[in-house]
């Protein structure tokens, strides 16, 4: 008999969400001239463009000219942190971050601080909250910006981004506040306003749009220096023609995705939880990581005893699962997760990390196909190690 096919990595990247592919179809094919031109087919395309920033802008509770496309998550991270803290260096070469960001924000602090930035790292609790005792002691009149993420695409845990904003801006409310929003995205409400921070990087892939697009959301009046040169583009912020059809796609996804973000969360929640719940009673020496109630409701992590991540994740694959260990930006590496290092998960326990991360298609028949094959598993890889 064929096993069943279950894929539960979404935090890495999701499938085209149903209607994505028709929004961007004419722009692979008729509507195929760059926004930069000045006849009229062009000029059709850039009011399109500027029609699909409004529609992005008042999802996020923004104004349309705060809008700057990317071509990744990434690329939006990078030109947030390096933008910012290179256009505002003139007040102060001080930037502050946590030692639990996506590798986008980790190595361009590092690149900063290897041309004379000096970066502060912020620790994490055993359960993934970063320090704001640290953050408060760490403000300065230095301070040029400050990036922590919403929520950890790893283990799921949410940081209390509006009491960090306000506490960073009761120190001074020129220091900008930049949030990595992408594992977040259409698990919790976003609302630009509500959050209190300056700026915020989406990805499309990981909302059910296609690859090939991201986006920054910059408030007004935040200074931010270009990364990518070679064009007047996104209004001089991003060199390079826009990906339409792409931006298209990220755009009809978020219209799908935001708007029912709470009830995706209770849907896709209600899953996870029997997981959170099923896999610790079956499975002795499993140990849940992240926090056990401020996380996002759809991904579940693990650490099992006596267990090899990589041997455990083929395994899976065997049993027609497909899943992740760490973040997907590293997982080619076989070295443990440094968002579990930085919460003092031991390295021979780290080394034994699981993360499930569901999506709109999963369904609970593939929990229950789950909750009986990884037991198996896990006794069998600890059986071979004995």
């Amino acid at each position: 008999m064929q096993r069943p096919r279950i894929y539960l990595d979404h935090t890495a990247t999701t499938p085209l969400a149903p209607g994505v592919l028709g929004a961007m179809a004419p722009y692979l094919t008729e509507k195929w001239l760059s926004p930069a031109g000045l006849y009229r087919g062009a000029r059709a395309m850039k009011r399109e463009l500027d029609d699909a920033r409004r529609r992005v802008a008042g999802l996020l509770g923004a104004e349309s000219g705060e809008i700057v496309f990317t071509s990744s998550g990434t690329e939006s991270i990078g030109l947030a942190v390096r933008g910012v803290a290179m256009a505002s260096q003139h007040r102060g070469r001080h930037i502050i971050t946590s030692r639990i960001e996506h590798r986008a924000v980790l190595d361009s602090a590092e690149q900063l601080g290897k041309q004379g930035w000096r970066v502060t790292y912020l620790a994490a609790d055993a359960d993934g909250v970063v320090d704001l005792a640290a953050l408060e002691a760490s403000l300065d009149d230095e301070t040029a910006l400050v990036s922590i993420m919403w929520a950890n695409n790893e283990v799921g845990t949410i940081q209390p981004v509006r009491e960090i904003a306000r506490l960073v801006k009761a120190r001074n409310p020129a220091i900008p506040v930049h949030v990595d929003a992408i594992a977040a995205a259409g698990y919790l409400p976003l609302d630009v306003g509500d959050l209190g921070v300056d700026l915020i990087s989406l990805s499309s892939h990981k909302v059910g749009g296609p690859k090939g697009a991201g986006l920054l959301w910059v408030r007004r009046g935040v200074l931010l220096q270009p990364q990518i040169l070679g064009g007047d583009q996104e209004r001089g912020r991003r060199a390079g023609t826009e990906d339409v059809p792409a931006i298209m796609g990220m755009v009809r996804a978020l219209e799908i995705a935001l708007p029912a973000a709470a009830q995706q969360a209770e849907r896709v929640g209600t899953l996870c939880s029997r997981l959170l719940e099923h896999v610790a009673e079956a499975i002795p020496g499993t140990v849940v990581t992240g926090h056990r109630t401020q996380r996002l409701p759809h991904i579940a992590s693990f650490c099992f005893e006596g267990v090899d991540g990589e041997a455990l994740l083929l395994q899976l694959d065997v049993q027609g699962i497909a899943a992740a260990s760490g973040s997907a930006c590293t997982s080619a590496t076989l070295e443990p997760s440094h968002v579990l290092r930085a919460m003092g998960v031991p390295t021979r326990l780290a080394e034994g990390n699981l993360r499930l991360s569901l999506g709109p298609e999963n369904t609970a028949d593939e929990v229950d196909y789950v909750l009986e094959a990884l037991p198996r598993v896990v006794e069998r890889l600890r059986a071979l190690r004995k």
